[in-house]
């Protein structure tokens, strides 16, 4: 049996990275920051309506837990498609939804609020990966394309990598249109109890499928087993809270 993620203060540490201690990995929780309702508490997302000056504040909170400075951070303006950066130093960046990485101290990071955070590990050749997945993004196979990146500028060996697949909107919250769940395998979707020609869509399992089709080995894969719609003390989600609510942060880097 897999082991489940550490769940520390205000952010949850993948069982599967814990025996490396030079790498840090996690994904925030909504809890132990200053933001107020309906961003309650750390909020991590600038482009939700919070104040910046908060939002600024909870990411130095939770970088002072990892033990790690904001100015290390290296992140980009998702915008639901495939596009991928190789970081070589920290800041914003624009029109990314994943980034790739061997420069150490410098932490990778993806927002989210129901689509699925990846974070990959090569911990042969010191690299790592994040990658926002929602379904526009997994439908065109970003995680595959993010580990090929990694093969052919890090030469990463994907049997050699670890995988972690962070906390998204579980198959049975997430209700999608017959056009989109086309759009993916049969594994990862049902027909929608209400009917109406709609179906419940597992954006976990696809991720997990094309890790799998990427070459990275099912032991070196973890799954939050949370849900951002169905845990509402611990997670943001836009769908529950219809668009009104925070984000969380994924991060991974090298520690130097």
């Amino acid at each position: 049996m897999k082991k489940k993620p550490f769940i520390r203060p205000g952010y949850i540490v993948p069982a599967l990275f814990s025996g490396f201690g030079n790498l840090v990995a996690g994904q925030s929780l909504r809890t132990g920051g200053t933001s107020l309702p309906p961003y309650a508490s750390l909020n991590a997302g600038f482009a939700t309506g919070d104040n910046p000056a908060v939002i600024n504040n909870n990411i130095a909170l939770l970088c002072d837990e990892l033990a790690i400075e904001p100015r290390q951070l290296a992140w980009s303006e998702q915008v639901h498609g495939t596009s991928i950066l190789e970081v070589t130093a920290p800041g914003a960046y624009r029109g990314y939804d994943a980034l790739i990485t061997s420069v150490a101290d410098i932490y990778l990071s993806i927002f989210t609020a129901d689509c699925y955070p990846v974070l990959v590990y090569d911990p042969v050749h010191l690299a790592v990966g994040a990658v926002h997945a929602g379904w526009k993004g997994t439908a065109g196979e970003i995680v595959v394309k993010t580990v090929s990146l990694m093969q052919r500028r890090f030469n990463t060996c994907p049997e050699n990598c670890l995988a972690y697949i962070g906390t998204g909107i579980s198959q049975p919250a997430y209700e999608v249109s017959r056009e989109t769940s086309v759009l993916f395998p049969a594994s990862c979707r049902i027909a929608s109890p209400g009917g109406d020609d709609a179906f419940m869509l597992d954006l976990a399992q696809a991720n997990h499928e094309q890790l799998l089709s990427s070459g990275i080995p099912d032991k070196n894969i973890e799954r939050s087993p949370f849900c951002t719609c169905r845990n509402a003390d611990l997670f943001y989600s836009y769908r529950r809270d219809e668009g009104k609510t925070g984000r969380m942060v994924s991060l991974i880097g090298i520690r130097a």
